[in-house]
């Protein structure tokens, strides 16, 4: 699989990440041998990128992935995680906390999160995730979702990451949003290497491309792409289907349902089509991806392996679903042929994390 490097540091990511939010029981449990046997199958498929956060399962994600990726020469794989959240104990007597599923986490709420992004917030987020993974050290750190912070992230959180970064602590810091506007901010007004943005640079709605791209295309940096799938509903956009963790506005599920009709007249499932279209963008390093169990890792493999025919994005344009100016892919390098030790016949994969 393809390599790229973010901005002007040294760390490579894969061109597909594995996004760890499932195997932190996103929305249901996941036993801990499927979360293993997951994490397997994408290193079976050339993945080397590895992306988590202490938000996801109260710590369980980060203590999976690290549990997984231990064993595994340290220099041939790129690990993120993030900071912003403190986990702390959850008030009571350590029994009847209940389960985290406000937060989207099948988890015992035995924690809780804090917002901390002052300078000794980053660094004690940093050192319990290093507990968690069972490691030294991280290739990326984010500060994580600091749309209502974004004052202290900027004084405060910011330069206690360049700190890091200067000391070798870390190789690449950036900033992991849902949004496009305070990313871009960031570009304009530090040091940072990368940003990872979710959900707004889709083949459903390129928000990203009115502002975070050409800025960080500009400045020499790289966006990695989170929430490709629009929650789910660029894998099949049916009635219910969810946008943004809501079920999805009929106008919405129409644009989904006129893309699909177009691809699939290509021969190109929806989703496929999705996975392909971030990488167009020069800007973009990589596309980051969860996935529960190995039939959902191979399935991604698949359809990122599958060629898209560059008529699919000239009908796309023609019928008003995408700008003229919005960069597609080009043929893509990417080997065909799957590891012989990772046979691609998984079914399509249900609701992406993002």
């Amino acid at each position: 699989m393809r390599t790229r490097t973010l901005g002007r540091t040294d760390v490579e990511v894969t061109e597909l990440s594995y996004g760890a939010a499932g195997i932190g029981n996103l929305y249901r449990p996941v036993a801990d041998e499927e979360a293993a046997a997951a994490i397997d199958a994408a290193w079976d498929a050339g993945i080397r990128t590895f992306d988590t956060a202490p938000h996801y399962g109260l710590g369980l994600s980060e203590r999976r992935l690290g549990e997984a990726l231990r064993g595994r020469p340290r220099s041939t794989w790129t690990l993120s995680t993030k900071v912003g959240r403190l986990l702390v104990p959850a008030d009571g007597d350590g029994g009847g906390h209940g389960d985290d599923l406000a937060n989207g986490f099948a988890v015992p709420a035995t924690l809780r999160r804090v917002w901390d992004f002052s300078a000794d917030g980053v660094r004690r987020s940093l050192e319990a995730s290093l507990d968690r993974l069972g490691l030294d050290r991280v290739d990326i750190v984010l500060l994580h979702d600091p749309d209502d912070h974004a004052e202290q992230a900027l004084d405060e959180a910011y330069p206690a990451l360049e700190r890091l970064r200067g000391e070798g602590v870390v190789g690449a810091i950036g900033v992991g949003m849902n949004q496009s506007a305070l990313p871009t901010r960031f570009l304009r007004e530090t040091d940072i290497d990368v940003v990872l943005l979710a959900g707004r640079y889709t083949l459903l709605e390129q928000e990203g491309l009115t502002d975070l791209l050409p800025e960080a295309a500009a400045r020499g940096r790289s966006v990695l792409i989170g929430g490709v799938l629009n929650s789910g509903l660029l894998t099949d956009p049916a009635p219910g289907a969810t946008y943004d963790y809501a079920p999805a506005p009929e106008p919405v599920l129409d644009r989904a349902r006129r893309l699909r009709a177009v691809t699939e007249r290509h021969g190109v499932p929806l989703r496929a089509a999705a996975l392909h279209f971030p990488l167009g963008h020069p800007a973009v390093a990589s596309v980051l991806t969860g996935a529960r169990s190995t039939d959902e890792v191979r399935d991604t493999v698949e359809q990122l392996r599958a060629p898209v025919p560059a008529a699919l994005w000239d009908e796309l344009r023609a019928e008003g679903l995408l700008a003229p100016d919005v960069p597609v892919p080009t043929p893509r390098t990417m080997p065909l042929d799957p590891p012989p030790d990772l046979p691609l016949e998984g079914s399509p994969s249900p609701k992406e994390p993002s």
